[in-house]
């Protein structure tokens, strides 16, 4: 019955199904019953898993532990070290991810991670241009201990023990988190004797020193030949390293 499963598994088909796979998909994911992921997901399971008031905090549980799904918390963290911001000042700490209009495939996968990782629901704030993915919990200051007052790159970012653990184990989606917020994938031109030629390389931008250097840190865990085309650049250009890049990030979408 879906009544025994855990919650985190439940949220889990929930995290999957929002980013737009199917019921049956979900199932075969996750190896279970069609209509146990329907019920929880579409059905009355999913009525029950909302009316939760609180989500319990993995690093307030004693002893603390790391989220349900690390991979999914790996991205939600290279987002907001990216484009996102914890806002402490309200009543209700709110956790807000700016995405591009132009790559909706993004925030229906910033949705899912921060389901995944501790929101109970995550609401759509559309602006000019961008549309922010924010989420209010009590405890994603726990999850999220790099915020604080002013701008990143004016403050020292520094990851604690069992997110650099994450982080390591998750590189690949890390990266991924990092380049969806504040890099891109272009297609470079040269010409050469009236030949055109053509090759992706793919650029990450960020003012803070620290952040860079995260950034750095995961594509050399993976093998990944990097170089920095200016203080607060960095370019991924060998074949080799984009099509290893390609496997972890690819074009946005």
């Amino acid at each position: 019955m879906a009544e025994r499963h855990p919650i985190e598994r439940r949220r889990r088909a929930r995290a999957l199904y929002a980013t737009g796979i199917g019921i049956a998909s979900v199932a075969k994911i996750m190896a279970l019953p069609r209509h146990t992921v329907w019920y929880w997901c579409v059905g009355n399971g999913r009525l029950d898993l909302e009316a939760q008031a609180t989500i319990p905090c993995p690093r307030c549980q004693d002893p603390p532990e790391p989220p349900p799904d690390p991979a999914a918390y790996a991205y939600l963290l290279g987002l907001y070290l990216g484009d996102g911001h914890l806002t402490l000042t309200a009543k209700t700490p709110v956790l807000r991810i700016a995405c591009d209009d132009k790559y909706p495939g993004i925030m229906v996968e910033a949705e899912a991670a921060m389901l995944a990782t501790l929101a109970r629901k995550v609401q759509r704030v559309r602006s000019v241009g961008c549309t922010g993915i924010q989420s209010y919990a009590k405890h994603w200051p726990c999850l999220f201990p790099q915020a604080g007052p002013g701008k990143k790159h004016d403050r020292p970012i520094v990851l604690e023990p069992w997110q650099e653990e994450i982080v390591a184990e998750h590189a690949g989606r890390f990266l991924r988190g990092l380049f969806h917020s504040d890099g891109c994938r272009a297609v470079n031109r040269v010409t050469k004797k009236g030949r055109v030629y053509e090759y992706p390389r793919y650029f990450f931008s960020n003012k803070s020193a620290d952040i860079m250097r995260l950034c750095q840190l995961a594509l050399n865990r993976l093998g990944i030949d990097w170089r920095m085309a200016r203080p607060d650049s960095l370019s991924v250009a060998r074949r080799t390293a984009v099509e290893m890049l390609d496997r972890q990030v690819g074009p946005k979408r």
